[in-house]
């Protein structure tokens, strides 16, 4: 075989995430099409390949623009060699499994299109088997207990192969070549019930709890408000909204609105949760199709959380409901069945995942359990998105999605961040990469506190990291900071809304100062206080300061008027000089009297400059949710209510207050309580996005910045986000967003990571000055 038309061999060293996916029998499938001899295999850093041939020029660009479906490409390095005489054809050569690992688990991945083609094909071996997958989708990371990501390592270590899957894992030209987790009907998992009496069960509005594939969910007739209002009070879910699990998009436009960037990321093959404007009520066929859910699935919503099929089981239930049809045509067009499908984690603690745990667990929610016999081995909720400013952000991030790495600037040391309290997650670094990891959820009990050490520990083990410092929250209190000074490394205090600014940074490659906004709900502010509109410089240093705050309003009962904005309300009504109306307004809410003089007398009413107590503020002025189920949901009713955006002129003023810009929207506050609560909402997020721009610009200008980092839990308002975004880009300013990274506290760990990489001695400092995020 010739050597090419110089007569060269290359070596060439792919890296991303390229082992898992296919991608050696790729290259051996392209060395054949181009004429190549050499050979290619696995190693710890990706993959390496060496070719000689008359294609060989064409090689590294085709490697890149045809590669595997979950394969993701992040370099191309080439080597010129010489040519080797004699070298007979191409060869997948054993895996390298030397040196510390630089590659990593993919995440679980959706059926593909092969593999829904031989689910309903009645001549195929895998017809209506629950458990079919490929090198091209199925599980990965919640089946993985180690690298190298080798089937001993997983869950299907417990399913010896059957001949002929054998037979397909070890044929280079197969789809199956090496796919850890194939199986067949006479090799692998089995469901615990039959397909027709899981869906006669959910039809006859019982509540039925699927193992997925990172736990079990809790499954019921989107269309019974009997089914869905039991669902909602044994699961104590208050009033967050429950996800819809549909057939397709074609079915969700049924419901939603899906334009072309929405249907393309929920049929992206992380199958993630995606939140859409509902259709309005009575409005046409669709408002009609719409009216049909059950009302207890997201209580005075404007959007519902849509997800399509991920597993096998998912599309075999819908397959079941559709009547049966044979081939896959029936994949694209309306079905009528629509589930609803929430975690199952009773009482806010970690999902379900084993079928032993979920008969314990469950006992008296779910009517029917539907396990199997594969192992999950990583806890994993579904990863919630929504579109801002036509991308996709994260709500949660989870599977799907995760352990795919957060590409960093540049490389940084091993670093540990164990996020904050409230939607906790970790974060791992291993060079230029940032791991954060699935959503984890409030530590707020040991079983929490539990997955958290356990997700840790996972981590750092696949990872293959020993941790050269562990970055944390402030606060000294939360089980987060404790279990962190548990773990004998230097430690790395970092302030909340530093870290909130930092995790923008980070995904954005922002290496200089930077200036961002911190709208949150709480964070320990460096003076000891309740922070939570903050105006920040983050330095280059991995410092930071307090350039700004909004001006502060009494908090009557501290955390408790987090789930009472009538509080909020009635603290800024004694600010606006109407004391008087707090008892009149919301004595059937509380004890209005009492709070009335809490904030009068500064007594339990601590001060605050949180921008989710402003946001409660507004909606207790309007009457929305005045006692809310759950923190947060009052400011997403309002949301809901926003028709067109609206500025009120001198609705806000700046003024200088011991040194930092003290922005008020107390005259905007006013006006909202005399106006009822449609009007209110558009009055209240314009001129909240108006006024945080006015009050940033002279900041951003004088520093000659051209960019503004925005992050903290109320940019998960899309509304206020886009304003934001807008607002700025009309005045030459270009708004970082969070995209990769939830903005609420799913992305502190993140952010904790970057700034204890940045600081003097990469991040290996033991605790410094908290207002200095860790600096000696």
């Amino acid at each position: 075989m010739g050597t090419g038309p110089e007569g060269m061999r290359l070596r060439l060293r792919v890296r991303g995430q390229v082992q898992g996916v296919g991608f050696r029998p790729f290259v051996h499938g392209l060395a054949a099409r181009l004429g190549l001899t050499g050979w290619v295999l696995n190693d710890a850093d990706g993959v390496l390949l060496e070719a000689q041939g008359p294609g060989l020029d064409a090689l590294p660009e085709l490697l890149t623009n045809g590669a595997p479906p979950l394969a993701r490409i992040d370099a191309v390095e080439v080597t010129a060699l010489e040519p080797v005489a004699e070298e007979g054809g191409f060869a997948i050569r054993a895996s390298d499994a030397s040196g510390r690992a630089a590659t990593m688990i993919g995440p679980d991945a959706t059926v593909c299109p092969d593999c829904l083609a031989e689910l309903f094909d009645h001549g195929d071996r895998r017809h209506l088997y629950p458990f079919l997958n490929c090198t091209h989708c199925g599980p990965r990371f919640t089946i993985t207990r180690r690298l190298p990501y080798d089937r001993p390592q997983t869950s299907m270590a417990a399913f010896p192969m059957c001949g002929a899957c054998a037979r397909e894992y070890h044929d280079p030209a197969d789809r199956r070549f090496h796919a850890q987790p194939t199986a067949c009907p006479d090799c692998g998992p089995r469901l615990s019930h039959p397909i027709p009496d899981v869906l006669a069960a959910i039809r006859a509005g019982r509540i039925v709890a699927v193992k997925g594939l990172g736990g079990f969910h809790l499954a019921c007739d989107a269309f019974s408000a009997g089914a869905v209002d039991r669902l909602r009070r044994v699961k104590q879910r208050n009033g967050k909204p429950f996800a819809l699990m549909v057939a397709n998009a074609a079915s969700a436009r049924r419901f939603v609105e899906l334009g072309e960037a929405e249907r393309l990321t929920l049929e992206d093959r992380a199958r993630p949760i995606l939140l859409l404007r509902r259709h309005p009520a009575g409005e046409g066929a669709n408002g009609a199709e719409a009216d049909r859910l059950a009302p207890g699935i997201a209580p005075d919503l404007g959007w519902l959380g849509i997800m399509l099929p991920y597993t096998p089981i998912h599309h075999l239930l819908f397959h079941e409901a559709a009547g049966r049809p044979a081939g896959t045509g029936w994949l694209e067009q309306p079905q009528d069945l629509a589930l609803v499908m929430t975690s199952a984690n009773p009482g806010g603690e970690p999902l379900a995942i084993d079928d032993a745990e979920a008969e314990r667990r469950l006992a008296g929610i779910a009517d029917l359990i539907v396990g199997h016999d594969r192992e999950i081995l990583v806890r994993a909720d579904d990863s919630v998105l929504r579109l801002v400013a036509g991308a996709p952000a994260f709500l949660r991030r989870g599977r799907g999605h995760v352990p795919v790495p957060i590409r960093l600037p540049r490389a940084v040391p091993p670093l540990l961040a164990v996020g904050g309290h409230l939607k906790t997650t970790v974060c791992v670094t291993r060079g230029a990469e940032a791991f954060l990891s699935q959503h984890i959820g409030d530590l707020d009990n040991p079983a929490t506190v539990g997955f958290l050490e356990e997700t840790v520990e996972h981590l750092l083990r696949v990872l293959e990291v020993e941790p050269a410092a562990v970055a944390h929250d402030l606060h000294p209190d939360f089980q987060s900071t404790r279990y962190a000074a548990g773990l004998g490394r230097p430690l790395v205090p970092v302030q909340h809304h530093h870290a909130h600014v930092a995790a923008v940074l980070a995904e954005h490659g922002v290496e200089g100062d930077a200036v961002g906004l911190a709208l949150d709900g709480f964070g320990l502010g460096a003076d000891g206080g309740s922070w939570g509109g903050e105006l920040l410089l983050a330095e280059a240093g991995g410092g930071f300061q307090r350039l700004g705050h909004l001006a502060t309003l009494a908090q009557p009962g501290g955390d408790v008027a987090a789930r009472q904005p009538w509080r909020m309300a009635a603290a800024a009504l004694v600010a606006l000089g109407r004391g008087g109306e707090v008892v009149p307004r919301f004595a059937a809410f509380g004890p209005a009297e009492g709070v009335r003089r809490m904030v009068e007398r500064g007594i339990g009413a601590p001060p605050t400059s949180s921008c989710g107590r402003l946001f409660d503020a507004a909606c207790g002025l309007l009457g929305v949710r005045p006692v809310a189920g759950f923190e947060g949901e009052a400011p997403m009713v309002l949301e809901s209510l926003v028709r067109s955006p609206a500025v009120m002129d001198g609705g806000w003023s700046v003024r200088e207050e011991g040194g930092a810009r003290v922005l008020d929207p107390l005259p905007l506050l006013g006006r909202l309580a005399d106006m009822e609560a449609q009007a209110g909402a558009d009055l209240f997020h314009g001129t909240l996005a108006a006024a945080l721009v006015d009050w940033a610009m002279p900041v951003l200008e004088g520093r000659g910045l051209g960019s503004v980092a925005l992050s903290g839990g109320c940019l998960m308002n899309a509304v206020l986000a886009e304003g934001l975004a807008a607002g700025f880009a009309a005045r030459g300013v270009r708004a970082l967003l969070p995209r990769l990274a939830p903005a609420n506290d799913g992305g502190l760990a993140l952010g904790q990571a970057w700034v204890a990489a940045t600081l003097p001695g990469a991040g290996v400092l033991s605790v410094g000055r908290p207002d200095r995020g860790g600096l000696p």
